[in-house]
Parts: C-alpha cells; sequence; structure tokens
C-alpha cells in the first residue's frame, strides 16, 4: 500500500460540503475527489436483493451469471450469492463489490476472462509492485474469498478509520492532485486503491450503472442540505424561497438524494417568485405567474377591475421573464386567470377552471391530490355553461406515485404519463415512501398514457464527463 503524504488538517471541512453556491452547469457532472460517494451510500446493504444481485449480472455479458465456484467455507455457491453474503455479513452495498469486480478485473462485462482474473477479482492483496504467486499471497487467491476479505477491509476502514493513513478532513497530494475526503466513504476508497485513476475509474463504474435518473416532477434535497431542487427537463432547478416552493408543491415528497446524483443534472434557471405573483417588466407590462407561464395583463384598467394589489407587484428584468412560457392575456373577458376550483351545484360535478376552460375532476383522488389547500366554490349549471369544456379530464400532477385498484404495480406520473416502477428494489434506491402512494382507479389511470418503464437494475449508459 502506498503512504500518502500528510499535509494538513481543515477544520472547515463541513462548511466546504455544505455550501450551497450555485455549479456552474459546465461543471455539473465532474469526477470530484473529494466526495466520490457517500457514507450512506457504501453502507446500503440492502441496496439490492439476492434476486436483483443475479438481475443485474444476467442483463450483463460477463461470466458471473452463471458463474458457480467456492465459498470462504468450501462450499459451491453462485457468483451472486458470494457478493450477497458478503454485503450483508460486512454490512457493505454490494453495488460496491459490484463496482469493484467490474474496475479491478472487468468481471461484471467480460464473457471469458482467465483465471487469474477470478481468482485476484477484488485486486484484494495485491499492490502495484506485488506478484501474484508470492506465497505469502495465496491465502487470498480465489473468487470467493477475494469478496469476503475485499469486504470485510472496506467494513474495517469504518470501524478503525483512525489506523490509516488517509482520514476525513485531511488533505493528501494524491497522483499531483490535492484531495480532501469529505466522509469515511471517500477516504476508504482512497486507502482500498491509493490512486486518482483507479478511484476515477471506479466512480464511472457506479455511476453508469448505479446513479439515480429521477423522473420529471421529483422534488429532490442533497443530504446534509437545506436547499430544495425540482427535476424537470433533465435539470434541477432551485427553489430560492420557501414561498416558490410551498405555493407550488407538497414538501412532503421531498426525496434526499446523494451529491453525485444531485450533480448529474445542470442547473436549470431557478423557481424564485411564488406561484401567482405579479412581475413587472422594465417596459412596465405585468404579468400574473401561473406555474411557467407569464400571462400579460392587457391593461391597468384590467389590473383594477380584476382587483390585484399594486404593491405586490414585483419589478424584473427582462431575461428573467424570458425563461416563462407566454400564456393567454388577460383580459376583462378572462375568467379565473390563475384557476379556481368550482363545483356544479345541481350535479355536484367539480372542475378546475382556468381562463375560461373548466377541466373536469373526475374522481376525490385527484382532487385530494391536486388542491388540498384550494377553496370550492360552488356555481350554477348556468353559470358553468359559459366556460369551454376540455376534452380531458385534470391529470394527477407531476411526481404522484399511484396504484392501480386491483393491481400491485406502482407508478409515477412524470409529463402527465405513468411511468412503472419495475420492482421494489428501484422503488426504494429513488427514496420514494410507500405511504405516499394513493390507490386510483381504471378511469383515472387511463387518463395517463404509458411512459419509459424506470429500472435500476438495467445498465444505465449515460454519458459521463472525463477527468480534470
Amino acid at each position: 500500500m502506498k503512504i500518502i503524504k500528510f499535509i494538513t488538517i481543515l477544520s472547515i471541512v463541513s462548511l466546504i460540503y455544505c455550501q450551497t453556491q450555485p455549479i456552474n452547469s459546465a461543471q455539473a457532472f465532474e469526477f470530484e475527489p473529494n466526495d466520490i460517494i457517500n457514507d450512506n451510500e457504501l453502507t446500503d446493504y440492502n441496496s439490492m436483493s439476492l434476486a436483483d444481485i443475479q438481475e443485474f449480472l444476467d442483463n450483463q455479458p460477463g461470466v458471473l451469471k452463471s458463474l458457480q465456484t467456492m465459498d470462504t467455507l468450501g462450499n459451491e455457491k453462485t457468483a451472486a450469492e458470494i457478493i450477497h453474503i458478503a454485503a450483508l455479513t460486512y454490512i457493505i452495498n454490494p453495488k460496491w463489490i459490484i463496482a469493484t469486480l467490474q474496475k479491478e478485473q472487468s468481471l461484471i462485462t467480460n464473457p471469458t476472462p482467465g483465471q487469474k482474473d477470478l481468482d485476484w477479482a477484488m485486486g484484494y492483496a495485491i499492490c502495484d509492485s506485488c506478484s501474484k504467486d508470492d506465497p505469502a499471497l495465496q491465502k487470498f487467491k480465489g473468487f470467493g474469498m477475494q469478496i469476503d476479505r475485499a469486504t470485510a477491509r472496506i467494513r474495517y476502514y469504518f470501524d478503525h478509520p483512525n489506523d490509516f493513513g488517509i482520514k476525513v478532513g485531511y488533505m493528501y497530494n494524491i497522483d499531483g492532485r490535492d484531495v480532501l475526503p469529505f466522509n469515511q466513504a471517500t477516504a476508504n476508497l482512497f486507502i482500498y486503491t491509493p490512486h486518482l485513476h483507479g478511484n476515477y475509474n471506479f466512480w464511472i463504474i457506479w455511476n453508469r450503472w448505479f446513479s439515480k435518473i429521477f423522473p420529471d416532477g421529483t422534488l429532490v434535497r442533497m443530504s446534509g442540505d437545506a436547499g430544495v431542487w425540482l427535476i424537470q427537463n433533465g435539470k434541477r432547478r432551485p427553489f430560492l424561497t420557501k414561498t416558490a416552493l410551498m405555493s407550488r408543491y407538497d414538501s412532503t415528497k421531498i426525496i434526499e438524494i446523494s451529491r453525485n446524483d444531485l450533480l448529474r443534472y445542470e442547473i436549470g434557471y431557478p423557481l424564485k417568485y411564488p406561484n401567482y405573483s405579479l412581475l413587472k417588466s422594465p417596459a412596465g407590462i405585468i404579468y400574473l405567474l401561473v406555474n411557467d407561464e407569464k400571462k400579460e395583463i392587457e391593461s391597468a384598467d384590467v389590473f383594477k377591475t380584476i382587483g390585484y394589489n399594486p404593491e405586490e407587484v414585483m419589478e424584473v428584468t427582462d431575461e428573467e421573464l424570458s425563461y416563462y412560457q407566454d400564456g393567454r392575456k388577460i383580459t376583462l373577458d378572462s375568467i379565473y386567470p390563475q384557476g379556481a376550483l368550482v363545483q356544479d351545484i345541481k350535479s355536484g360535478g367539480v372542475f378546475y377552471v382556468e381562463d375560461g376552460i373548466k377541466y373536469p375532476i373526475i374522481a376525490k383522488e385527484i382532487l385530494n391530490n391536486n388542491f388540498k389547500n384550494y377553496k370550492l366554490t360552488k356555481l350554477s349549471s348556468e353559470e358553468l355553461d359559459k366556460y369551454v369544456k376540455a376534452a380531458n379530464g385534470m391529470k394527477l400532477i407531476d411526481g404522484t406515485l399511484i396504484q392501480i385498484k386491483g393491481d400491485n404495480k406502482v407508478y409515477v406520473i412524470s409529463n402527465g404519463q405513468k411511468r412503472w416502477i419495475a420492482n421494489e428494489s428501484t422503488f426504494n434506491q429513488l427514496g420514494y415512501k410507500w405511504v405516499n402512494i394513493i390507490t386510483v382507479s381504471d378511469k383515472v389511470a387511463a387518463l395517463h398514457g404509458e411512459g419509459e418503464a424506470i429500472d435500476s437494475l438495467t445498465s444505465n449508459d449515460t454519458q459521463i464527463a472525463t477527468i480534470n
């Protein structure tokens, strides 16, 4: 093992780690050696069941999908069983074992490895200048032994962090680059592989296979940070104020994610203003902000007639306004420009009305999910007849988790479509909560087209940036 020169202690590591300054979009997903993975990720031993591990291996071209070999007790096991047992025994994520098998010997993707590749599968006990034929190392030889000893060693690093030359909060020069491990997991990776390039390769593999890709409409927060982001159109949009968040979304649905998972996304335009804000352009035009649309208020007379308060108008730049789509202009004929929940007194039918269009709400689950804080206004049938009826009913908002009555499948609504979450492992890895699932009828489900299934057990071939 290389001894890496100690440089200094930085007492402000926690401040650096928790900083919330925006990250340049060009640097949105670059290798960060100070924080390769976090402690929760490395110790998430339940992230994959035995069946999940086998399914993952089955989806890869490597030999391990069908490998039968001896464990440390001399019992014949499958590769998946050996990985699973080591993960449970030492409370280490089986994904770390899988990624390390690939990093060291490419065993996940190589269908015809040599015997030495299998015998030294995890690169355990082999240093740069070591010979694999050294008699002193033969006790560590063998696929089962390699996985057991390597996983036990990673656990030992957690349990004895002061016994090794790389510690959290200390700066080291590794291959010419300053590295300051922010967490024990990252320190462990450098103790195990004291090279920058080796850990970069691990990061590449980990993020290709195990980084989480969240559906549009997901609310996320980085673990240990207060900031909340909206995943939308493949970007992460920060909420700059609490009112901007609370006026649009249910904060109980925020998911905590790792720094790596957050940084996969380029930063999008921030959500700065609360819903239904009044924004004034440099030219003096006043807009009503409704979700991602800006609705021009036609004149001062319209502004006054509708009853808006001049003191609530905020002056903004043309650039800020350019990020919002143009909605329908608000005129004296506009009816409920910012939307309203109304009910037919006679039939009891409920509609969402906006800009003179009424959208039927066909079920209570949509009403309760989408309009928790709305006041219901009762109108006569004659009054409702003045509005144009939309061709389709109101859909569930993005980010809603659903089950169809009589079906065990769980879906998430994203861009108006229902996307099947293919297995329990994927559901848990994405940070969803079972209590947030609502049961809907076939009729409600039919409002939402079928989107692409979400499955964390299939290979994720997302392009990844290069090392700096």
